[in-house]
Parts: structure tokens; C-alpha cells; sequence
């Protein structure tokens, strides 16, 4: 039986026709996306480049300039000047992105309660929301799958020097001075903030590699496949000449989340390779880093001492959360609020779960933990969404790179610090991005 419409309504219309107005808004969205600059896209990506290469350290005549911030800035007027050319709303508050602006919030909000207000104030006006200035570039101007490729091809080769210069100082004795024990020698990093500490270094390889693996299950040219390879095989040597204890559970995390993905698959034999291979490559490595790996499970075993020093600075922190639950200590505040709980050492606590809850409290923590999720959420989305596409083929193995880099992540951020940092918020940008691109695709298809 037909069903009666509405008083007012448009009965003469058949609903195939109204089902038609697809089509044209399709277009229209097309259109207007078609109109897009391009330069508030490759300013970001020029600050990304300045971020983790820092070029400023090589010509220091560029350093006065703040070229970072120049970029990023550059960046963000543009993108805003743009949608107001093409006529779209300035800002697109998208899950996630209302997520960050309450978490911006509540730290604003215990700003007063802090153990150093100034300090907090000067840490969210600047530091802090820069970090949120870069998550939003990206999460709205990465929305086609040329630039998703392009940003990850983008870190996988700068990924490359930062690789050479640890294997580099590694083998010509470069070694931070503080590691003044014999048996365990820590390298230097490379010369920019990001990368500067050896653990620092190897957390972003770290969360670099899974894309380019990506790029590699989803590049079909033998050539692009094997370059691939040695810049991942690259990224593995420097990991390990780091010594990081975090580095190395990131690494095998990764490993066995890729053994599982490429389960059934014909890649799988790429990954089972490449576990065969550094299986056999274990004998060559120095005692001294066998050593260092095992007091992972051995804590009293640790020559160093940093082992005991991290798991009391954890304690120390968790007793702060249960004296402050709810406001904690401030924004960036955490090493003078363990400085009151355990003695003046200065130092931050190695967990950024604990990071986020002693400065912000639990809400803080419940806030940081749901975007993390979230972003996590909307990368595996896409992955369902696009595996039984072939089209979509590489944006499955991009979406599938994201989420793993984000799980990688988590498990890092249990022995790491600097949760407001950008080596987090980075990625959890490309996943929000990734969305955009999904359905920018889509639309394309609905043409």
C-alpha cells in the first residue's frame, strides 16, 4: 500500500527524483573541493619538516626567524582564508576535535590550582597549542588520498637522515656523557627537538614505520618496494643502536600486530621474512644490548640505575594522583609535583598515562584516553570500511598503518613522557584526516 504524504509536502515528486538531489550536492561538494589551495598543505608540510629535521641547526642564520612557527602559521591563514574564499564554515568541530578542545579546557580550568600558574598559562598558550594547531591542520587539510600518501611518504623519508645520524654516532662514539657506565652507551640524537634524546629518537621511528609499510603493501613497482625497504631496514638498525628499552617493545608490538594483520594474506610472507631474518641477525647484536633489553623483566638488574629511578618516579606519581585526583598539579607541572612527593631530581615521570593524571587530574587522564581511543576507533573504521574495496586498496593499508602506529603508541606512552607533545598528536591527526578522506572518495564515486 502507498504510504500518504504529508500536508505541504512535494507528492508530485517521484522518490527517485528526490533520491536524485544526490547527485547534484555530490558535485557541488566536488566543486567546491576542487577549488582548494594547495598551499596551506605544503606549509604544514614544510613545518613538519622543520619539526623533525630542524634545518635551522645546519644554517644557523635561519634560527632567529622561528621558521617553525612562521610555517605553521602560514599555514593556518591560509587554510582559514581559503574556506572563507570557497565560502565553507572555518572551523569543522569533528569528534575528536571537540574532545581536544575540552581537554584544552580543563587544563585552562586548573590553571589557578597549579603548583606554578604562570608556568601552566605559558605551557597551554604556547607549547601546548601549537601541538592543538598542528592536530587540526591536519585532520582538515589532508582530505585526498594523494595527500594522505604524500604525508606518508613525506615522514618516511625524512625519517632517513634522522636513521643515518643514530647509526652514525653509534659507530664514530658519539654518546650522551651522563652515560657514564661502561657496559650500557646511549648515542646522541639527532639535532632536533623531537629527536634529540636517543628514547625520543626511537619513538618516532617507531611510530613512522607502520606507514611505511603501508607504502610498501600497497606500491605495486619492485623498485619503490625495495628502496622501501632499506629505508625500513634502516629505521629498525637505528631503533636498536638507541638501547631504548621503550623502542624495543614498540618495535616487537608492531611486529606482532603485522603478523596478525597479514594473517591469510600473501603478504604474510613479507612479515614472516622479515621475522626470519632479524631472528637470525640476533647473535650479532652487542651483549651490551641484550643486557639492557632483559632488565626489562629484571629491574634490580639495571647497571644504570634508571630502571629503579623510573619505577619510583612511577609510584611517586601515582601516590600524587590519589593525594589530587581531580585538579592535579597544572599543566606541565608534573616534575615539580614530584619534586614535593620524592626529593628534588627534576625529572618527569616515564609514563604519559600517569603524566596526564598527575597534572590534570583523572578528568584530564578520562579526556586524553578517550580521544586516544577515539582516533583509534576512526582509523580501524576506515580500515573495515575499505578492505573488501580493491579500489581502496591503498587506503587500507594507509588507514591500516595509522592504527597500528596509534596502538604502537599506547603501549609506548606506558615507560615514555611528553603526552602533549606532538609525536601523538601528529598521527592522531592523520586518523581524523582519514575519515575526511574516506568519505571525500566516496562522494567521488556517488558522481
Amino acid at each position: 500500500m502507498r504510504q500518504a504524504h504529508p500536508v505541504g509536502s512535494e507528492w508530485w515528486r517521484a522518490e527517485s527524483q528526490a533520491a536524485g538531489d544526490v547527485a547534484p550536492r555530490a558535485a557541488g561538494a566536488a566543486a567546491a573541493e576542487a577549488t582548494e589551495s594547495p598551499v596551506p598543505f605544503w606549509a604544514l608540510m614544510a613545518c613538519t619538516f622543520i619539526l623533525l629535521l630542524a634545518p635551522q641547526q645546519m644554517i644557523p642564520a635561519l634560527a632567529p626567524y622561528r621558521i617553525a612557527l612562521l610555517t605553521a602559521v602560514v599555514a593556518v591563514i591560509t587554510h582559514l582564508y581559503d574556506r572563507l574564499r570557497r565560502g565553507q564554515p572555518i572551523v569543522r568541530l569533528k569528534r575528536e576535535m571537540w574532545i581536544v578542545v575540552c581537554l584544552w579546557g580543563w587544563a585552562f580550568l586548573t590553571v589557578p590550582f597549579s603548583y606554578w600558574p604562570g608556568g601552566s598559562l605559558s605551557f597551554l598558550a604556547f607549547d601546548y597549542l601549537k601541538t592543538l594547531a598542528v592536530f587540526w591542520l591536519l585532520s582538515n587539510v589532508v582530505n585526498t588520498p594523494t595527500r594522505l600518501r604524500q604525508v606518508a611518504w613525506g615522514l618516511s623519508l625524512m625519517a632517513v637522515p634522522i636513521s643515518v645520524t643514530a647509526v652514525d654516532h653509534f659507530f664514530a662514539g658519539v654518546f650522551v656523557p651522563e652515560f657514564s657506565n661502561p657496559q650500557v652507551k646511549r648515542i646522541i640524537g639527532y639535532e632536533a627537538p623531537l629527536t634529540a634524546n636517543p628514547n625520543d629518537l626511537a619513538l618516532m621511528l617507531n611510530l613512522v614505520l607502520p606507514l611505511s609499510v603501508a607504502l610498501i603493501l600497497s606500491s605495486r613497482r619492485r623498485v619503490v618496494r625495495i628502496l622501501l625497504l632499506a629505508m625500513i631496514a634502516l629505521d629498525v638498525g637505528a631503533i636498536i643502536l638507541t638501547y631504548s628499552r621503550m623502542g624495543f617493545l614498540t618495535l616487537f608490538i608492531t611486529v606482532l600486530l603485522y603478523l596478525w594483520k597479514l594473517r591469510g594474506k600473501p603478504e604474510r610472507v613479507w612479515a614472516w621474512g622479515a621475522l626470519v631474518l632479524a631472528c637470525l641477525c640476533v647473535p650479532l647484536l652487542p651483549s651490551s644490548y641484550l643486557d639492557r633489553i632483559g632488565t626489562i623483566t629484571s629491574i634490580e638488574s639495571d647497571v644504570t640505575g634508571s630502571s629503579q629511578e623510573r619505577w619510583r618516579d612511577m609510584a611517586a606519581a601515582a601516590n600524587l594522583v590519589l593525594k589530587n585526583p581531580i585538579i592535579g598539579v597544572g599543566a606541565g607541572m608534573n616534575a615539580l609535583g614530584l619534586n614535593e612527593e620524592r626529593g628534588r631530581y627534576w625529572v618527569e615521570v616515564h609514563n604519559v598515562y600517569l603524566e596526564y593524571a598527575v597534572e590534570l587530574g583523572l578528568p584530564g587522564l578520562v579526556l586524553f584516553l578517550i580521544l586516544l581511543a577515539s582516533c583509534i576507533k576512526k582509523a580501524s573504521f576506515v580500515r573495515q570500511c575499505s578492505a573488501p574495496l580493491p579500489a581502496f586498496g591503498e587506503l587500507f593499508s594507509l588507514a591500516e598503518g595509522i592504527q597500528i602506529t596509534l596502538v604502537a603508541y599506547a603501549v609506548a606512552a606506558l615507560f615514555h613522557p611528553g603526552g602533549y607533545n606532538f609525536s601523538f598528536y601528529y598521527f592522531a591527526g592523520l586518523a581524523v584526516a582519514l575519515k575526511a578522506v574516506y568519505e571525500r572518495v566516496e562522494r567521488m564515486k556517488a558522481l
